[in-house]
């Protein structure tokens, strides 16, 4: 079965995501949609996450997607069955939080583990479930950090701001000893080498991008979905400014064009 990989986020931050999929599958066409109109997830209500996810989810299944990746946190824990319902039968599902689980399971048994996130996504209280499922042996210490996206957005790291706010948050005392970090937001893999210099390396830190596409390559193996033809990849926002445009080059490191599509007019 032939057909794109449709991946989406709230914003940009699903770049690194969608980046690290081209980077190991340079012949997939991918679609991305950014739904930046709803911008936050994170301080988002469940019910609207789940409207939003549900009509994004449609969109890119009448793109033809075959795989459709939820490359954002809140989305994954807020809508992955609304999303898995809408696909079910037409194309495979993949959230960000499943497969950091299971890599942290296999990693990081009877350890410490800290994670950041967006206050949807630690609130829900996902990853403590989908732990006490599939890794009941990681201690996991979960941290709302509310400025991080928008400090990321708007570039604001490796500086002193980003400094100052990355250190008082890890600062938290729940943070001692442990062996990894999670980072629970799609957005956060581009402040990773700055957490690293700060802490010195004391622990590992997990993005989600290279852990997606691992996951990714099992299913398209199993399924024997991957194509060989090279297609342009279509990116598209439902809000537009010449701004943001601009600043996609430094989540998917190459010049791309968004296209304005509003799904909800």
């Amino acid at each position: 079965m032939a057909g794109p990989i449709g991946v989406f986020d709230s914003g940009i931050g699903g770049l690194t995501v969608a980046r690290s999929i081209k980077d190991h599958f340079p012949n997939e066409k991918l679609i991305y949609f950014g739904d930046t109109a709803h911008l936050p997830y994170g301080d988002k209500s469940r019910d609207a996450i789940r409207h939003y996810s549900q009509r994004i989810s449609q969109f890119l299944l009448a793109q033809g997607c075959k795989v459709i990746v939820i490359a954002c946190n809140s989305a994954s824990s807020s809508a992955y069955e609304v999303v898995s319902e809408v696909c079910e039968g037409k194309a495979l599902v993949i959230n960000v939080i499943d497969p950091m689980v299971r890599y942290v399971g296999k990693h990081y048994s009877g350890k410490k583990v800290g994670l950041i996130g967006t206050h949807r996504t630690v609130d829900s209280g996902e990853y403590e479930k989908r732990f006490s499922e599939i890794a009941p042996d990681v201690s996991l210490f979960s941290l709302s950090t509310p400025l991080l996206v928008p400090m990321i957005e708007e570039g604001y790291y490796q500086n002193q701001i980003s400094h100052e706010i990355i250190e008082d948050y890890l600062a938290n005392p729940g943070f001692q000893e442990i062996s990894a970090l999670i980072l629970a937001c799609t957005h956060y893999p581009l402040i990773a080498d700055e957490i690293r210099e700060l802490t010195q390396n004391k622990f590992e830190v997990l993005g989600s991008p290279d852990i997606i596409s691992r996951e990714l390559a099992e299913a398209l193996r199993h399924t024997e979905r991957q194509k060989r033809s090279v297609e342009k990849d279509h990116f598209y926002v439902s809000d537009f400014t010449e701004s943001f445009e601009h600043s996609t080059k430094k989540f998917f490191g190459v010049e791309i064009h968004l296209e304005h599509l509003d799904l909800w007019s």
